[in-house]
């Protein structure tokens, strides 16, 4: 079933000993009479590959004289019907229904038709059109022509043509010629040529065109996906990322369609039924173990929360195992965490969103804030306005300005006239980067239990400057050792791990390949019994020590080494602070920014917010990258960074957080 020279990776294969004739009969026997033997339909129906199922329709007709599929939507409701039904069509003409579907009556399913279109290959395509010209006896291209509008009908056209090259055979003059001709057709250009963007995406082969996404990306700075994001809009927008996304890896593009169609309250039934019976003998294995890896949970495990019934024995044996279950992980999950690594690996600028104020005046500044703090009442707005915009240098300038205009300390007064979440955050903004780290890791570390995670985030991700800067506030402000609190709170390896990285003597030195290799073959070592050579002893030496030049080369190394990703190898070979602090590490490592907008996002996701983390990575990032902090969070999580704090927060602290994120995007 799988094309000459490749492996197939399907989870439905076809049935050994098949007999078409003997399938009809079961299922006639099972609609027979009173009710209908549910289990039994959905037994052999999922066991079955298409062509058998296509077969056994045949059969049906040829005994019994009758429509077995018109029998089947007779005997079944709802859900499960619709899903019994769509695998007995095959696929040309399942895509052909979806489309009539999605362009029928009023309005249209403007999602299908993108998922559809863009990740179909030309002859799936070619199939489709004969199908839907067979099936209605009308032309698709004039459906879909009649139906939409604009740039986002002109890209439906020639992805309908199935005329993208197939040669795989790449001119590196090309490849540079079209990253340059996108760069210019959108970043570069006062309004944005959709037509080069159409022309490139919608007919350049699958492999040339990954070769100009890392072009793109080294040239511009940022990857293809947020330029598109930035230059395009609505359904069009839409199309060209599914696009991009399914020329990277079409089982990343899936499992994130799957996941969206079940996160959150309620099930998008439609997109989850077409999915799955859609990629069910194509790549659902690839699918899966891409799931795993991204969401950290199996794609099976997320079918059985979301669905009930028949319904869900069937989507389960479609998708045909459990991935927590078996712990493993695969080529076409290692393929997108290595590309992950290669994407890291280039140098992005990186921007902070609070820059210095051009015509700064710290005396006029400490007047503003004296005159907003003093009589009846505080002006928030002022005290906003003025520190939400200087840059950290600016406001320490501001603080002895105000000491020598008033002979006063103005963090005292800003303490005794702000409070709650605003309060933490002004006054937070008014310490240096050092001073405020220092007080988080002090309060994480005094009283009663120890906050590992507020540990874990700042020691894991400061350079040796910011760490050796922190070790020197600490002492000052409580005289005694960072070092020393960490020690007396922590224990066991986790210990060890803070120690180090409290040290600030990371190596600055760029990749070492032949090091690299070493490095890798020892984290992958599961072999030595050794216990001064432990597991967690070895990659506290590597991942502690190395630089972050040589450690992206050191990951890239494992996963050519074991078709594993060394974080999938951290969470199954360790636990709890230990695996914390090396996953965080791992991730700041591969990719700052991103690390970062996962814990904004999860600070605010769900019932509840997380203020502290919030407040803290807004601060601490506002002036190195919070930028591309933004920008990753669009990537991941499809709204803004701007958008989710507007929604999720209120009144001045909102006003300041704003202010802080320096836009929308």
């Amino acid at each position: 079933m799988a094309p000459q020279g490749k492996v197939y990776r399907g989870s439905v294969k076809d049935f050994q000993g098949f007999d078409a004739n003997q399938d009809a009969e079961a299922l006639y026997n099972a609609m027979k009479g009173f009710g209908s033997d549910k289990e039994a339909i959905l037994d052999l129906i999922t066991s079955r590959s298409n062509k058998q199922r296509v077969e056994i329709c045949q059969a049906y007709k040829s005994l019994y004289g009758k429509d077995l599929i018109a029998d089947l939507k007779y005997e079944l409701t709802g859900k499960f019907e619709r899903l019994i039904v769509s695998l007995m069509r095959p696929p040309a003409y399942g895509d052909a229904k979806e489309i009539k579907d999605a362009i029928s009556g009023i309005g249209t399913d403007e999602k299908c038709l993108i998922e559809i279109l863009a990740s179909r290959t030309n002859q799936e395509i070619h199939d489709l059109v004969a199908a839907y010209k067979d099936a209605y006896e009308r032309d698709l291209e004039a459906d879909i022509v009649g139906d939409t509008s604009g740039h986002f009908k002109k890209m439906l056209v020639v992805l309908l043509q199935g005329a993208r090259e197939e040669d795989d055979v790449v001119s590196e003059d090309l490849v540079e010629q079209d990253a340059k001709d996108l760069l210019e057709a959108g970043e570069l250009k006062w309004g944005t040529d959709e037509a080069q963007f159409i022309y490139i995406l919608g007919r350049r082969s699958r492999q040339h065109l990954r070769l100009v996404f890392d072009e793109y990306l080294k040239i511009a700075g940022k990857p293809i996906e947020r330029s598109i994001r930035g230059e395009l809009s609505g359904d069009f927008e839409k199309l060209m990322l599914a696009v991009v996304k399914c020329i990277r890896s079409k089982a990343e593009y899936f499992a994130e369609r799957l996941y969206k169609a079940m996160k959150g309250l309620g099930t998008r039934d439609n997109t989850l039924i077409r999915i799955m019976v859609s990629r069910s003998e194509i790549d659902m294995l690839d699918i899966r173990e891409v799931f795993r890896t991204k969401y950290e949970k199996s794609l099976y495990n997320m079918i059985k929360e979301d669905t009930s019934g028949e319904y869900k024995k069937a989507l389960l044996k479609l998708c045909g195992g459990d991935d927590d279950a078996a712990g493993e992980f695969f080529p076409e999950a290692a393929q997108v965490a290595y590309r992950m690594w290669e994407l890291s690996a280039v140098k992005v600028e990186l921007r902070g969103t609070v820059q210095p104020a051009g015509d700064f005046n710290d005396d006029g500044d400490a007047q503003v804030l004296r005159k907003a703090m003093k009589g009846l009442g505080t002006d928030e707005g002022a005290i906003i306005e003025v520190v939400t915009k200087r840059s950290n240098a600016q406001r320490q300038q501001i603080l002895k300005a105000y000491k020598a205009h008033y002979g006063r300390d103005l963090m005292a007064d800003l303490k005794s006239e702000l409070s709650g979440s605003l309060a933490k955050l002004i006054l937070g903004l008014m310490l240096t980067p050092a001073q405020y780290d220092a007080k988080q890791l002090r309060k994480a570390v005094e009283g009663a239990g120890t906050d590992e995670s507020v540990l874990i985030e700042i020691m894991a991700t400061r350079n040796n400057q910011e760490i050796r800067a922190i070790n020197e506030a600490y002492q000052e402000a409580y005289h005694k050792s960072l070092e020393d609190d960490l020690s007396s709170d922590t224990s066991g390896h986790f210990k060890r791990i803070l120690v180090s990285l409290a040290l600030g003597n990371r190596d600055e030195g760029p990749e070492n390949l032949t090091q690299a290799h070493e490095d890798a073959k020892k984290l992958a070592d599961v072999s030595s019994n050794d216990s001064s050579d432990s597991l967690e002893t070895r990659f506290l030496s590597i991942l502690c020590t190395r630089s972050y030049p040589h450690l992206r080369r050191v990951f890239q190394e494992f996963i050519k080494m074991t078709n594993h990703d060394v974080e999938h190898a951290i969470k199954k070979r360790m636990s709890g602070d230990v695996r914390d602090a090396f996953v965080a590490i791992v991730r700041s490592v591969k990719n700052k920014p991103a690390f970062f907008a996962d814990k904004l996002y999860k600070s605010m996701k769900g019932a509840g917010t997380d203020e502290r983390t919030l407040t803290r990575i807004m601060i601490s990032r506002s002036e190195i990258d919070l930028f591309n902090i933004r920008g990753e969070f669009i990537d991941l999580f499809d709204k803004s960074l701007h958008h989710m704090i507007e929604k999720d927060t209120s009144g001045d602290y909102r006003k300041a957080l704003l202010v802080l994120c320096g836009g929308e995007d």
